[in-house]
């Protein structure tokens, strides 16, 4: 009988709710002549099954039936793990499934190739068999040019395209009948708000020494880019720089360390379920950042309270607080000049022109960094097992589409920027594939449509614990989703000129937590 590792699980995660339902229908079902040896039979999953037909059964297969999962007939399967359990699926009822689908749902059905799948939720291994050197020596030497003229270039025409969006926005949204203003509106914020995170990426680029050859140029524009973008730049600079110098540890790291599954809380508990988990992504996505920065909300754990604006925050060093006072000022000037606007335009104005696309920044920006360092197959380390290299090497990238360019490939090259985070992003892209063959399977992309992606991170990573099957003691993973099985003795009538005996079939039933 065929057999699956844990490459299944990939498999199943993938089904939307309706093939779930399907995929369960028959996984297997095995038939037994009078007293000859059994035999068994994959449950066929076609279209039809999940159209809400029966698969058709061989008739001359008679008498008894009993559930085969490679055990004698006096064995009950009682499954200790998911592995075990996962591994007595037989191959072939997925790769029937597989086979049905792909022809008959387009694209989609890609999602169901066990390579692709198990390449998207297959952790990340542990120890790389490469440097750091290794990987800067297979980039070409003109990636790690700093070009003042270039980057300005992009400053320039993020500029220019703002500029064109407000002042369509100024001039015609208002004169629109009121149905078409509701809707130009939000395309406008939409528009609005892209563009100026890809201004936001080159002011975090600056933070990087990834502008020009010039610090002081680089702390400028970046210090005045995130001014009007009410980002503190000297400020998130170093905490930033905290991030990239501890990735992933779970002592150490500043931001999006996951909760041990012992210090998960009541209202985390309360929350796992669908309402709960959209109303935690909105909350994330729009009050993340400008609670993070007020409060260190989900930052490290501190003595005392940390925050952003605070000089003497522990965040910062001695050295450091100065320019976090200069952050502030740049803060007040910037509200000044909104006071100043609203006295002259009214708060709605700005509210509709300035306000609602910098929300949009905060909650781009948190989407993709939770994109980039939540997922499944994403490992994190206790301070007795991290290393530097192998927290840079725990993050993977996104494919946001055509966004991707807008948002100057910050997307998808994240992996490459905790590696060497001054490559400026004109540079990503051929840096990021020239090291891909060094990286091999240490590198990870994950192309799963940003929604789902979303809804499927806030689902299933809630919390860590122990990595079972590794020798490092203080590794950690977001568990495997659970698999409930279900054996339904009602869902099948008794097939015809059957004497005895009844049909059975395993229905796998809720992946994850709360799958429906």
């Amino acid at each position: 009988m065929g057999r699956l590792d844990t490459s299944g699980l990939s498999m199943v995660s993938q089904l939307s709710c309706k093939e779930v339902r399907s995929f369960s229908y028959h996984i297997l079902i095995a038939y037994k002549k009078d007293e000859s040896p059994h035999t068994s039979v994959s449950g066929q999953l076609t279209r039809d099954t999940i159209d809400g037909n029966e698969p058709s059964l061989p008739h001359e297969q008679k008498t008894t039936t009993k559930l085969e999962l490679g055990l004698s007939k006096s064995n009950k399967f009682e499954p200790t793990s998911q592995r075990e359990l996962l591994s007595h699926i037989p191959a072939q009822a997925l790769s029937s499934y597989h086979k049905s689908s792909k022809s008959n749902m387009g694209a989609g059905g890609n999602m169901l190739d066990p390579s692709k799948a198990n390449d998207i939720l297959k952790r990340v291994p542990v120890e790389p068999p490469f440097s750091l050197s290794d990987l800067k020596k297979a980039i070409p030497a003109h990636c790690f040019e700093r070009s003042l003229i270039r980057s300005s270039y992009y400053v320039v025409h993020d500029l220019i395209v703002g500029y064109v969006f407000y002042f369509l926005a100024d001039k015609y949204i208002p004169i629109l009948p009121s149905p078409l203003a509701y809707l130009a509106w939000p395309v406008y914020w939409f528009c609005q708000a892209s563009i100026l995170t890809g201004l936001w990426v080159i002011g975090h680029e600056c933070g990087h020494h990834a502008f020009s050859d010039y610090q002081w140029i680089d702390d400028t524009v970046g210090f005045i880019v995130h001014s009007a973008l009410l980002t503190p730049y000297f400020s998130w600079k170093y905490s930033h720089r905290n991030h990239h110098a501890n990735t992933n540890s779970l002592d150490n790291d500043e931001v999006y360390i996951p909760k041990r599954k012992s210090k998960v809380t009541l209202y985390s508990k309360i929350l796992n379920n669908p309402p709960g988990r959209v109303f935690t992504l909105v909350f994330r996505l729009t009050l993340g950042f400008p609670l993070y920065l007020l409060t260190n909300i989900s930052g490290k754990k501190y003595g005392r309270f940390a925050n952003h604006f605070d000089p003497m925050s522990p965040i910062f060093t001695q050295r450091e607080r100065i320019q976090v006072l200069v952050s502030d000022f740049g803060l007040l000037a910037a509200f000044y000049a909104i006071k100043l606007l609203v006295d002259k335009k009214g708060a709605a104005w700005v509210t509709c022109i300035y306000g609602v696309p910098v929300l949009g920044v905060f909650v781009f920006f948190v989407l993709i960094t939770y994109l980039h360092h939540t997922h499944l197959s994403l490992p994190h380390y206790d301070s007795t097992e991290w290393n530097w290299i192998r927290g840079a090497l725990s993050t993977i990238d996104r494919d946001f589409g055509f966004l991707n360019r807008v948002l100057h490939d910050v997307t998808h090259t994240h992996v490459l920027h905790h590696l060497i985070s001054y490559i400026p992003h004109y540079h990503a892209k051929e840096a990021r594939d020239a090291i891909k063959p060094v990286l091999g399977e240490f590198y990870k992309i994950d192309r799963t449509p940003i929604f789902k992606a979303m809804y499927r991170e806030a689902k299933e990573c809630i919390y860590i614990e122990p990595d079972e099957d590794s020798q490092q003691k203080d590794l950690f993973h977001h568990p495997i989703p659970s698999i409930s099985l279900i054996v339904s003795s009602f869902h099948l009538q008794m097939m015809k000129n059957r004497s005895t005996g009844a049909t059975f079939c395993i229905l796998i039933s809720q992946v994850g937590w709360n799958f429906f």
